[in-house]
């Protein structure tokens, strides 16, 4: 019983100095690492990602099948983007925290604009229809908040009803709200098993 958990502690320590050298390398981006001083000694505090374990997928019929693989297609196309979104959301509030000026922040909102214009819209132009109604719900996902007020809160009332009501002319919702336990649990579901390599 001890040689087993000296061994089970030795692999332990081996894993965890061995994790975090490749951490520090840049290699492993999802263990982070936090040292914690206890009674004058250090200890190494591990923070492991969540580890989700999910139940055999089975179809009822073929349709049903289909259904579900087409979801998949549609969330690996899209979740990239809606996470790409949020990242460059993040990057653009702290950037624009720093100019000096209101007229400053609104000039550079508007060249932004048109970046993104300039590089997206090819992309965005060959989702189909199902492909852009989920990249609205999974932006919500990933900001937690709808589409309507982001673009409200960078770009203000007037851009935020003009591309509202664009979304409008083709059925989308800016103002749809993403819900993962009910209406989009099936969504959510095959979103998690993406995030998480199974799919």
């Amino acid at each position: 019983m001890k040689a087993r958990f000296l061994m089970t502690s030795i692999f332990f320590f081996f894993f965890v100095f061995y994790e975090k050298a490749q951490n520090k390398e840049g290699e492993n981006p999802y263990i982070h690492y936090l040292d914690s001083i206890y009674i004058h000694d250090t200890i190494p505090l591990i923070y492991l990602p969540d580890l989700y374990v999910f139940p055999k997928v089975t179809f009822r019929d073929k349709e049903e099948e289909l259904k579900f693989l087409k979801l998949v297609r549609d969330v690996k196309k899209t979740l990239p983007y809606a996470k790409l979104i949020y990242g460059t959301l993040m990057e653009t509030y702290e950037y624009i925290e720093t100019l000096p000026t209101q007229k400053a922040r609104e000039a550079h909102l508007k060249r932004m604009e048109a970046d993104l214009f300039a590089d997206y819209k090819p992309v965005l132009k060959k989702m189909s229809y199902s492909q852009g109604r989920l990249l609205i719900k999974l932006i919500n996902r990933e900001c937690n908040q709808n589409s309507y007020d982001l673009i409200k809160a960078f770009m203000g009332n007037g851009r935020a009803a003009f591309w509202q009501s664009m979304g409008l002319v083709f059925n989308m919702n800016l103002k749809s709200e993403y819900d993962p336990k009910e209406k989009d649990r099936a969504i959510e579901e095959v979103v998690q098993m993406v995030e998480a390599g199974v799919l």
